[in-house]
């Protein structure tokens, strides 16, 4: 063969690439995994063994559990029922009826019913506040107006009450920054700041309830004739809807009676049967062991013997195809039962507030005839109030009429008062509350604690021990009860507001020591290259050294939030129904004495979402401020 034709038939460079090969099993995917992280080292052998067996333990006792449950009831006398008649004598699963019964109270706790589409707007205007801070490089900078506008929101969609009552707050911050431009321009910017908080507290404190009063009254005296009309007219179709109302529901409590009846009636030869059958499979283990259970006596371990083949013969007894009839009529009535009930339920719900509805009208008309001797009255007893007693009349005749104007002149929502605040929302209202205010707080007091002006050094030091240094508990309890003590006489104070400033300021001294610990952890040329820009001191904090220092600071922070979020189970103690003291609620009442883990199971849910989204967003917002890799 010639040399050329050898080198046509030998080639060394591939026409074509070879198609990309799988790795090796051992060298990638679940086996792979499986190998080094299960199954890398005889420890982690027998590691992963008891992790299994354990993991097999929990499942095998909850999934049947939460299965094999019940969701149609109104008392757990009923599951139980229901457990027996389907064959699971044991005890059975979960009652989840509880829960289709006063989940809704677990949520809402007693605010009215009529009124549930005010938090749940306030829910939802909530993240929509919130997301183009916690999104800001996603939505446009022009919704921050709406967040800098919801803390006024919410207070009047949650409270109810006047339109312009979130106007007249707003107004302060206006007082405030008129008060901070003009003390700055005569004293320098401490002065001013003082002077813009002074003023703006004064105005709330003070001009505040009386511009509100002041336009009740001439908002109420054009609206006197248009409230007496609308308000007659409202008590003449009160009556026959409340009348329709009263026999629907006595028309639906009667069909309850009939199928109560035919629920006891189909249950009797199931509870029978199973009966039956339980004695019987225990004497008969008792007469195979040799051993009389009226005369002899029964060691611990036999009776327990006996107990469980007497449930066994019990379920397989309920199961019986020749109950199936009795079962199936038994079941259906459970259902129609628990319909109906929640019926009832509704029209109640319905007639009381009519009635409440009917109750403040007639009140209403009755003040209204009655206003014009009332401000006769105010005038006779401001000329001869001398004594104490006819002070004290003096004001309880101007607080009636006062409530009177507030009633006719309101032109907003309807008022709904903190003790009917309850369930998670009081929860969610209490735990975003000092969320929002404490962190900004608690910078400042950081700021503070490294300030080098003695008095501001010193008041954060003293602020940030003393409210570390003392439970939140005694801090509930304070705003309870000793807070009073130090108000004026006659002021009235809102519970629910007054544990919000306490867990804002105790959460605060927290995130403290947390941004502190951010500051610290900053080399010192960060100081020193902001003060070579020619920044001044705000400047410098808000633009090189805070951002730097929030980014460190981001875990524990978010730590803070979520353990203060999770304290707010403590307003328990100082009588406010959160979810917990709902559940202590529900479980003292008759129909639910004794369930426990369905009503804590849902309580811890929904903490835990709470909880494991702000921990998700801590993540994600760590990742997307990490430059070290830039």
């Amino acid at each position: 063969m010639s040399e050329t034709g050898h080198q046509h038939a030998l080639s060394y460079v591939r026409a074509d690439m070879l198609p990309q090969q799988e790795p090796p099993v051992s060298h990638s995917g679940p086996i792979k995994w499986v190998r080094e992280n299960l199954l890398s080292s005889p420890l982690n052998v027998i590691l992963t063994v008891i992790s299994l067996y354990v993991l097999y333990a929990v499942l095998s006792g909850l999934i049947p559990w939460f299965f094999n449950s019940v969701w149609d009831a109104r008392s757990l006398n009923e599951c139980r029922e229901v457990f027996l008649a389907t064959g699971a004598t044991g005890g059975g699963g979960a009652c989840w009826a509880v829960l289709q019964e006063r989940g809704i109270q677990l949520i809402y706790g007693f605010y009215p019913a009529d009124l549930y589409w005010r938090p749940n707007l306030t829910f939802i205007l909530f993240f929509v506040a919130v997301a183009p801070i916690l999104y800001s490089d996603r939505l446009p900078s022009q919704m921050l107006w709406f967040t800098a506008l919801y803390p006024f929101l919410m207070p009047w969609l949650l409270w109810g009450g006047s339109f312009w009552v979130p106007i007249l707050v707003i107004a302060g911050l206006v007082v405030g920054y008129l008060a901070w431009m003009v003390g700055s321009r005569i004293g320098g910017s401490i002065l001013g700041g003082i002077a813009g908080i002074v003023f703006a507290i004064l105005w709330w404190l003070f001009a505040v309830p009386t511009l509100n009063d002041s336009i009740h009254r001439v908002v109420g005296n054009m609206r006197v004739d248009q409230v007496v009309a609308e308000s007659t007219a409202r008590l003449e179709t009160l009556g026959p809807e409340l009348t329709g109302l009263e026999t629907r529901r006595e028309s639906v409590r009667d069909e309850i009676a009939e199928l109560e009846a035919i629920k006891a009636q189909a249950f009797a030869p199931i509870e029978e049967a199973v009966e039956i059958a339980r004695e019987t499979a225990e004497l008969a283990f008792y007469e195979e062991e040799g051993v009389d259970p009226e005369t002899d006596q029964i060691g611990p371990g036999l009776r327990e013997r006996a107990e469980e083949e007497g449930q066994h013969a019990a379920s397989a007894a309920a199961r019986d195809p020749a109950l199936n009839t009795v079962r199936a009529t038994f079941l259906n009535a459970v259902d129609g039962l628990t319909e109906m009930r929640n019926e009832v339920n509704e029209i109640s719900s319905q007639i009381n507030i009519m009635q409440s509805e009917r109750s403040d009208t007639e009140a209403l008309l009755l003040n209204i005839e009655q206003l014009p001797d009332r401000l006769e009255e105010i005038e006779r007893l401001q000329e001869s109030a001398t004594t104490p007693g006819a002070i004290s009349e003096l004001e309880s005749v101007q607080d009636v009429v006062s409530q009177t104007y507030t009633e006719m002149g309101r032109i907003g929502l309807t008022p709904v008062e903190s003790r009917e605040f309850g369930g998670f929302m009081l929860a969610l209202i209490i735990g975003l509350s000092g969320i929002i205010l404490s962190l900004p707080l608690g910078i400042l007091l950081a700021l503070g604690r490294q300030s080098d002006l003695f008095l501001i050094n010193k008041v954060s030091v003293a602020f940030i021990e003393l409210i570390r240094g003392v439970p939140l508990i005694v801090w509930l309890f304070t705003a309870q009860l000793l807070l009073n003590y130090f108000l004026p006489p006659g002021s009235n104070f809102d519970l629910l507001l007054r544990v919000i400033i306490m867990v804002t300021l105790f959460a605060s001294a927290y995130i403290a020591e947390v941004v502190r610990g951010g500051l610290a952890a900053l080399a010192k040329g960060q100081y020193e290259a902001a003060d070579a820009l020619g920044l001044d001191y705000a400047k410098s904090m808000r633009l090189i050294v805070l951002p730097q220092a929030l980014k460190i600071s981001i875990p524990g922070i978010v730590n803070t939030f979520i353990g203060l979020f999770k304290d707010t189970t403590l307003v328990v103690f100082i009588g406010l129904l959160d979810p917990i003291g709902l559940s202590n609620s529900i479980r003292s009442s008759t129909d639910w004495n004794g369930i426990y883990w369905e009503l804590f199971a849902f309580i811890g849910l929904l903490f835990f979402a709470c909880c494991f989204s702000m921990g998700r967003y801590s993540l994600s917002l760590e990742k997307k401020l990490n430059r070290e890799h830039r």
